[in-house]
């Protein structure tokens, strides 16, 4: 679908690095315990094989280099992550204790952001060997940490999207009547693989009343002719995520489903507009809502209007009353506001949202119109 882009170098994992430890200063920390998951990916590039028992943590404060601690059995993947030449290595070895290695590196009393990816054991474990030192969730002190995004990141995300709706644009042509949510949800699947993405992260057909549940897992409902049904679907492309919703009528939708989502259509792209640097989050979810209360749909509303996007499908920010966070351009994110009728039947539009200098640009294009299938 689309060549694959240039690697982020040493000197950009570096950046990311010094960024992160300037992020934690700038909130009052001394700096940052880095866990497997998407912060070590975005920070250096290391996808640990397997997250084990076995302590890996990235260790970032001001007044050493950037260090990564690892099992010794698994230093050498370690020693061939792209921020390789940017770290000092330190290993353990099964039989010792891994807590001790990481807090010989933490220095005296200080307060450092740790992954929220970390495992109990290993954060109980930290404490027992480094009791003058404090932790604070990634999310509660560093939100915003890897939230507006750079030219290339949104290069990677505007990619993922065009596959995601080059995979709407061919399920549009099965046939849905008659078979499964699960078989069009392996359709999904495969089509996303097929069109470049390395990770598929879910699959959402919810067909009649099952569309009523935002987040309802395809089951094996047969689907009917007179369904309307949410797709929902997205996951990783070069590292980065898509996620994209339409809803579609299983021939001719009725008069109701036809109002419904002409509601959700105009909510969304009150949303869409309402985008623009300086903007408060919240505002994003007030103006969809209000399209949505207004047209008397208001209780069927039952989510945020969106979230974050980027090495994870989910990541602040979040498009919520009470987010006073303003955008900023590079930032990313979903713009998905849903009505919902309990046991009748669900309306979703979703589009991934970038913000520029002057004002949102989506990274979906497909047409966010009532299809028809068959």
């Amino acid at each position: 679908m689309s060549t694959t882009p240039t690697p982020f170098t040493a000197d950009d994992l570096a950046a990311r690095m010094r960024h992160a430890v300037e992020s934690a200063q700038a909130a009052g920390l001394d700096g940052l315990l880095v866990m497997p998951g998407p912060e070590l990916v975005w920070l250096t590039g290391y996808r640990p094989t397997a997250i084990t028992e076995r302590l890996t943590t990235l260790v970032l404060t001001a007044d050493r280099e950037p260090t990564l601690v690892v099992p010794t059995l698994e230093r050498p993947d370690a020693e061939g992550c792209a921020a390789a030449s940017a770290l000092e290595l330190v290993d353990w070895t099964d039989g010792q204790d891994p807590f001790s290695v990481a807090a010989g590196l933490l220095g005296g009393t200080r307060t450092l952001a740790i992954s929220d990816s970390a495992w109990a054991m290993h954060l109980l474990g930290l404490q027992d060997a480094a009791p003058g030192v404090a932790y604070r969730s990634f999310t509660q002190a560093l939100p915003m940490l890897r939230a507006v995004k750079d030219e290339a990141e949104v290069a990677r995300l505007a990619a993922a999207g065009a596959a995601a709706d080059a995979t709407y644009g061919e399920i549009l042509k099965v046939r849905f009547a008659g078979r499964r949510e699960t078989e069009v949800a392996a359709d999904l699947a495969r089509l996303l693989r097929d069109f470049g993405h390395e990770q598929v992260d879910f699959t959402v057909v919810g067909s009649g009343p099952n569309g009523a549940n935002p987040h309802h897992e395809a089951g094996d409902r047969t689907i009917e002719k007179g369904d309307a049904i949410v797709l929902d679907f997205g996951g990783l492309m070069h590292g980065y995520g898509s996620d994209t919703s339409r809803t579609v009528s299983v021939g001719e939708p009725s008069a109701l489903v036809r109002e419904v989502h002409e509601v959700v259509r105009q909510a969304q792209q009150a949303g869409v507009e309402a985008v623009a640097p300086g903007v408060p989050c919240q505002e994003i979810d007030r103006a969809a809502r209000k399209v949505i209360t207004d047209a008397g749909y208001g209780e069927r509303f039952i989510h945020r209007t969106g979230h974050g996007i980027g090495t994870t499908t989910h990541e602040p920010p979040y498009m919520i009353e009470g987010e006073t966070q303003p955008l900023v351009e590079g930032m990313c994110f979903s713009v998905e506001p849903g009505i919902y009728l309990p046991g009748r039947f669900g309306v979703r539009i979703e589009d991934i949202v970038t913000v520029t200098a002057t004002g949102g640009r989506r990274l979906n294009a497909t047409d966010r119109g009532l299809a028809v299938v068959h």
